[in-house]
């Protein structure tokens, strides 16, 4: 699910506020809306996934966490055969609206098993959605399931320093440890939950599971954005916001 980086930081929340935390449905509309043109996504991070893709035609790509579906489209414009999942059957409307019929997307959270047989795909992308997990095991279990042996795995977080410094206290650098704020978007505002994990925490998961490290990138934003958004391309040019990977399923599974 692709996300915004303008937050508030909220104190501790109440067991029934914290279990509706990042119920993307309350604000499907507004959120897609706010994120379809703007700096951060638009012009930073699926340039970036996009980039890293490369040459797609063809090819079998799950969009795991893929929101209202803009990455889908712009993969599936480039010749690849998209299959979308996500937990929000609100976003995922919006996604049926964008893309058609013609594109498998289904309601599915990462913390559960895939409805997909094994090595189904020949890369997934999953863009921003790690870090709603505290424990990405089972999740990248099951996406290196679904990828066929070779098959790639094209995933951006919250940069592990970017979260670092917006947590107030700062916590322990070497922990993992999560942070709540609240999203506002056409006047509804939502409470999110991400969790922060340390560089080598991230690789090690990824290793876990059968994965090897391809690459590990740290873009520049569209250079076309610095006359749109002159601000906000100055200092996302020169600040750490997402961090990109590209991990290939190792030839055979474990």
């Amino acid at each position: 699910m692709e996300r915004v980086t303008d937050v508030t930081e909220s104190p501790a929340q109440p067991a029934d506020r914290a279990a509706r935390a990042n119920d993307y449905d309350s604000f499907a509309e507004a959120y897609a809306a706010d994120t379809e043109n703007n700096l951060i996504n638009a012009y930073y991070a699926r340039p970036a996934m996009v980039a890293l893709a490369g040459d797609v035609t063809g090819r079998r790509i799950l969009d795991a966490g893929c929101g209202s579906g803009p990455l889908s489209a712009a993969l599936r414009e480039r010749g690849a055969v998209v299959t979308g999942i996500d937990a929000s059957a609100g976003m995922l409307a919006l996604a049926r609206r964008r893309l058609g019929d013609g594109v498998d997307l289904r309601v599915a959270d990462l913390n559960d098993p895939m409805p997909f047989p094994d090595g189904t795909f020949d890369d997934v992308v999953a863009s921003l959605v790690l870090h709603y997990l505290e424990d990405w095991g089972p999740a990248l279990a099951e996406l290196r399931r679904v990828l066929r042996p070779g098959g790639r795995l094209i995933a951006s977080v919250d940069h592990p320093f970017v979260a670092y410094g917006i947590q107030n206290p700062r916590p322990d650098y070497f922990a993992t440890n999560s942070y709540s704020f609240d999203w506002t978007f056409g006047g509804l505002s939502a409470p999110m939950t991400f969790w922060r994990k340390p560089l080598h925490a991230m690789l090690d998961a990824f290793s876990t599971a059968g994965f090897r490290l391809s690459t590990l990138s740290e873009p520049q934003p569209d250079p076309a954005a610095a006359e749109l958004f002159p601000d906000g391309f100055r200092d996302l040019s020169t600040k750490p916001c997402f961090l990109f990977f590209v991990v290939e399923a190792d030839p055979a599974p474990r």
